[in-house]
């Protein structure tokens, strides 16, 4: 079979045949691949520097992806083997069966955005029907599907930041009620979430930026004695660095709390909701239209050109066998 292959860590996959994988026991089945995605994820793997990187090289690159089984039941799954490949292993009874009308495109894209937005949303922010939430960060592609399932799940109001106007024009159109230009002075950028939280005081952030933009967010939300309206902040990325600058007066006098949102901080029950209840939602939502993603597709044999390719960051690239 044809397959995205690294050698060593580091390198750029190349497409190259590669021995078709073979069920060991009963939990493994074969799956035909028609799309997988490529992530942060996917890249940090193959970069050496995520803890969960390829043991035994050459390896088969690519951590989940749609395809057909051998019943002809089209399914995504999280792979066994590599997932950037003609055929892989996935767990057998661990997959979700797609909905007729959602293209095996979307279907490939949409997963890793859904857990850090659903995810997010629902077990660290615990959203309630009426809040009013804001995105920091809202441009990127999990950004907007976060607006959109902030709508989708009952936010009377979203609010969205992010430094791509043209972006951020655009999620008007997704469901955001309001933007604020990250590129604008610090003093205004303070100015307008202060006039935000005034208006209609915000009860999430779902953060994907941390650095800088946090630190106006706070100072926007401090208290200036009295009681202040409380407000959880998730953070589930650091794009624009990992430390913020923190004082202990924001705290004490505000209502603020901050979270984080990933694997480490989501319980073994709530995994499971996510494949059981949450993506197969998700997934019907995309196929009726009510849930949009942007990709960028290729085909297999340039993944080797596209791996590293400039993507606008509110697109997935999706290769295609």
């Amino acid at each position: 079979m044809k397959a995205a292959i690294i050698k060593q860590l580091g390198d750029v996959p190349v497409c190259e045949n590669f021995p078709d994988p073979i069920p060991q026991n009963e939990n493994e089945i074969l799956i035909n691949v028609t799309a997988a995605s490529v992530k942060n994820l996917d890249k940090l793997r193959v970069s050496g520097r995520h803890y969960a990187s390829y043991k035994q090289l050459p390896a088969v690159v690519g951590f989940d992806g749609v395809g057909i089984l051998e019943d002809g039941t089209r399914v995504y799954a999280q792979g066994i083997s590599g997932m950037i490949a003609e055929r892989a292993l996935i767990p057998n009874h661990k997959y979700i069966v797609l909905p007729e009308k959602i293209d095996d495109v979307t279907a490939a894209a949409l997963p890793n955005a859904v857990i850090g937005s659903a995810m997010a949303l629902q077990f660290r922010a615990k959203i309630q029907k009426g809040n009013v939430v804001l995105i920091n960060g809202a441009t990127g592609v999990t950004g907007q599907v976060a607006v959109q399932l902030a709508k989708h799940y009952g936010a009377s109001k979203v609010i969205a930041t992010g430094r791509n106007e043209q972006s951020l024009a655009k999620l008007t159109s997704l469901g955001a009620d309001t933007v604020v230009s990250l590129k604008a002075a610090d003093e205004t950028i303070v100015e307008e979430l202060k006039a935000v939280q005034q208006a209609t005081p915000v009860d999430i952030v779902i953060d994907y930026l941390w650095g800088h933009s946090v630190e106006l967010l706070l100072k926007a939300l401090k208290g200036a004695g009295g009681y202040t309206h409380p407000v959880r902040i998730v953070t589930v990325g650091s794009i624009s660095g990992e430390e913020i600058e923190l004082r202990s007066d924001v705290l004490r006098s505000s209502a603020i709390e901050i979270l984080g949102s990933g694997i480490g901080s989501l319980s073994e029950l709530e995994m499971k909701k996510f494949i059981t209840e949450i993506l197969p939602e998700t997934f019907q939502l995309a196929a009726t239209g009510k849930l949009v993603i942007e990709t960028v597709t290729a085909p297999l044999d340039a993944v080797h050109e596209v791996w590293n390719a400039n993507i606008d960051p509110g697109k997935r690239l999706v290769i295609c066998m």
